[in-house]
């Protein structure tokens, strides 16, 4: 079993939720921030783990043998968990420099140093996407998406097109990357790729205001909280959903489940519309009646043909378990209301 582990994004919504499943795990953990003070916070985050958490910084994880240092360890690792990759469009201008080589450079740099200087590692975990999995192009035409399906964007579509077609690029390409190294360099460690769609639930990290809310987080406060009951429900966007603990354990899962390796994992809880959380929010928290979009109460609020995915393989293999859309928005909005209220 690996109980070392080098975990990239530490500081990120998810790699918190990540980071604390492997200290509540008895592993020894160190966490790649880019910068001391984000160190600083999650130490401070997490004050319990004592001399089972330690620290790489790496300003740049697209910088050559960004990683060369952090990777080498006494004890050795045994495992990476790479979760580090943009996905912050409130800063972004231009696809290949803030999203497609950050995500793929970053992939391909901390493979290769684990292959030069961490004979010791046996397993990878990384963190990809639906959005390296779903046709956008295609809409609801009942499509059922499985581990087998890639999103057919270009290289130069991703480049030129608008900020989400760069985003999404970004995924896929930094995941064919990641396959790509696996096949020419055949490594001593094997592959396990995740590809969670939206991400939501509450936090594990400390944040100061509702202004460093993560993109999908915010999205709930923005558009059903911070509102009024006679606006317009806001689009669907991409309503395939899973609550963040959930996708943080299939993490610490795929650590030790010895036939996940070389595999890709779709993991989903399922389809989600706005009716349905307006309804779940305006339902578990009294004060939001007042505040969020009533839309039409009860309705499911998806297209007919809506697309779909199923997560059958993470199940059967990793023994996923998901929680409930109750459970996830109705904690999520209790959340966002305590944070709003610290002014």
């Amino acid at each position: 079993m690996a109980k070392r582990v080098l975990l990239t994004g530490a500081n990120g919504f998810l790699g918190s939720h990540i980071l604390s499943l492997l200290l509540k795990s008895s592993y020894s953990v160190r966490a790649i921030v880019r910068s001391q003070s984000k160190a600083d916070q999650v130490r401070r985050d997490f004050p319990e783990a004592g001399a089972s958490l330690d620290f790489g910084i790496v300003p740049d994880i697209t910088f050559p043998h960004a990683f060369d240092s952090v990777i080498q360890s006494q004890p050795p690792f045994d495992a990476v968990i790479h979760t580090a990759s943009p996905y912050l469009y409130a800063v972004a201008s231009d696809n290949l420099r803030d999203f497609l080589e950050p995500a793929v450079k970053g992939t391909e740099e901390i493979l290769r140093s684990i292959h030069s200087h961490a004979p010791s590692v046996k397993r990878v975990v990384m963190t990809s996407s639906m959005a390296a999995v779903l046709d956008f192009g295609a809409g609801d035409n009942g499509k059922i998406y499985t581990e087998k399906d890639w999103n057919p964007t270009t290289w130069e579509e991703a480049v030129e097109g608008n900020l989400g077609t760069g985003y999404r690029g970004s995924k896929k390409f930094a995941e064919k990357a990641a396959w790509d190294f696996i096949s020419k360099e055949k490594p001593n460690f094997d592959l396990v790729v995740l590809c969670p769609p939206m991400i939501y639930g509450p936090l594990a990290h400390s944040i100061a205001s509702i202004k460093d809310l993560n993109e999908s987080n915010k999205r709930i406060y923005d558009l059903f909280i911070n509102t009024s009951p006679s606006a317009d429900l806001p689009p669907n966007g991409l309503y395939l959903y899973v609550d963040v603990r959930d996708i943080a354990h299939a993490h610490i899962l795929s650590l030790t489940s010895p036939v996940a390796g070389n595999n890709r994992f779709l993991i989903l809880a399922g389809q989600i519309s706005s009716q349905q959380i307006s309804d779940i929010l305006r339902s578990k928290i009294p004060e939001l009646e007042a505040r969020t979009p009533v839309g039409k109460p009860g309705e499911s609020g998806l297209p007919e043909g809506a697309f779909s995915a199923e997560s059958e393989e993470a199940r059967r293999v990793l023994g996923v378990e998901y929680r409930g859309a109750e459970e996830t928005f109705g904690e999520l909005g209790r959340e966002l209301v305590g944070i709003e209220g610290r002014g």
